[in-house]
C-alpha cells in the first residue's frame, strides 16, 4: 500500500478528540475539496507492506490508530489492515470521505464518514447508500462553511434519521465560518451533535504534516 506518512498526534476531530492517536495517512484522492488541507498527500508516498505498517505502528506503542488519507479506500489493503488492527486489539479509526462504499469495513473499526457538503464543491459525488451501514459506533461528519451548508446537513439528518442512527459531528470550515455561529445554530436546532474544532489547527498552527 502507498503509505504517505505514519506519525503520533493528539486527535483532532471526531469523539476520540484529545487523546494520543497513531495517524497513518495513505496516498490519493479522488475528490478535491474547496478547502482541503492535505493536498501533499495526492500522490506523494512510498509503498509499504502491511507487515511494515503494522511494526512500525507496534513501535509507537499508542492503543489507538487512525487510517486516513487522502481518501484511504481507494487502496485495495486498506480493510485488511484494520481488520488487523482490530485483531490486535487497536481501537481503529478510518476517515473516509463519503463517496465510497464501507459496506464491507469491518464493524469493529469507527467508521468516521465525511459526508461533503455543498461548500465543498464536492457534494454530487457521495454515496447515500453508505448511511445504510452506519452503527451506533460509527460518525457522520460535516463541515460546514456557511448557513447553506448547515441547512443542507439539516436536511440530510433529518431525510436518514441520522440523530438515531449515529454520531454526528460538524465542523466550522477554518479560516471560513466562526465556530461560535455554527455553536449557536446547532443550539438553535436543539441539534443532537457534537461541534469539533480540529484541535490540530490551533495547537500547531504553523505546522501542515505530521500533526
Amino acid at each position: 500500500m502507498k503509505v504517505n506518512e505514519i506519525f503520533t498526534s493528539i486527535q483532532g476531530e471526531t469523539s476520540f478528540a484529545g487523546l494520543p492517536f497513531t495517524f497513518v495517512r495513505l496516498t490519493g484522492c479522488n475528490l478535491l475539496c474547496s478547502y482541503c488541507d492535505t493536498q501533499y498527500a495526492y500522490e506523494e508516498g512510498t509503498e509499504w507492506s502491511i507487515d511494515r505498517v503494522m511494526d512500525e505502528i507496534q513501535q509507537r506503542g499508542i492503543s489507538r490508530v487512525v487510517v486516513t488519507g487522502g481518501e484511504p479506500l481507494l487502496q485495495n489493503e486498506t480493510p485488511a489492515l484494520c481488520s488487523l488492527l482490530s485483531d490486535k486489539d487497536f481501537i481503529v479509526l478510518l476517515e473516509t470521505n463519503g463517496s465510497i462504499s464501507i459496506k464491507n469495513i469491518d464493524q469493529r473499526v469507527h467508521r468516521i464518514l465525511d459526508l461533503k457538503c455543498p461548500g465543498s464543491g464536492m457534494d454530487a459525488h457521495m454515496d447515500f447508500k453508505n448511511i445504510n451501514y452506519l452503527t451506533p459506533r460509527d460518525e457522520v461528519k460535516f463541515i460546514i462553511s456557511d448557513r447553506s451548508d448547515f441547512q443542507w446537513a439539516l436536511a440530510i439528518i433529518k431525510r436518514y434519521n441520522l440523530e438515531q442512527k449515529t454520531n454526528i459531528l460538524m465542523s466550522p470550515a477554518h479560516q471560513a465560518l466562526h465556530p461560535r455561529e455554527l455553536a449557536e445554530w446547532i443550539m438553535q436546532e436543539k441539534l443532537n451533535a457534537r461541534l469539533q474544532l480540529q484541535l490540530q489547527k490551533y495547537l500547531w498552527p504553523d505546522k501542515k504534516r505530521g500533526v
